[in-house]
């Protein structure tokens, strides 16, 4: 399996629909991180990820101490806009954990914290934005990642 898409605390319905159709696409599995945004039992969710969300190979963890309990020690790429190391850099190999953070602030800076060399960006050329949509930006990190793996 290639990778692990790792969304902590997700806020959008949508957004894990279609990273959830990414996941399948790309048989990587997609880990969830509670508290959600949402029910997983949303339209909107279900909508996004069309009829392929019952094939899509998920976990779903309770909190972020039970997700890091379970995986702490296996090899992880942080995302993260406030990052200055490049996506490009992230050394990929199969079964990577790639960690993504809720839409509306990213990942908490606890485990930025607490991962300090693993965290990379997306970089962006316009002042005006902030940051890429999530489903996009796991889209960019995954294939990416397929591609250095020449899968």
């Amino acid at each position: 399996m290639p990778y692990n898409i790792v969304l902590i605390e997700p806020e959008i319905p949508n957004n894990t629909g279609n990273i959830g159709r990414i996941s399948l696409g790309t048989a990587s599995h997609l880990h969830l991180v509670k508290p959600f945004g949402f029910e997983l039992s949303d339209s909107r969710l279900k909508r996004a990820g069309l009829d392929y969300w019952k094939h899509i190979k998920c976990t779903i963890y309770e909190s972020v101490e039970d997700f890091f309990k379970q995986h702490g020690t296996k090899k992880m790429a942080f995302l993260s806009s406030n990052a200055t190391k490049n996506y490009l850099e992230i050394p990929f190999e199969d079964d990577l954990f790639l960690i993504f953070g809720k839409e509306s602030v990213g990942l908490s800076a606890e485990i930025l914290k607490n991962h300090p060399t693993q965290h990379y960006k997306i970089p962006l050329y316009s002042e005006h934005i902030r940051s890429l949509n999530l489903a996009n930006a796991v889209s960019i990190v995954v294939y990416e990642g397929l591609r250095n793996l020449k899968k």
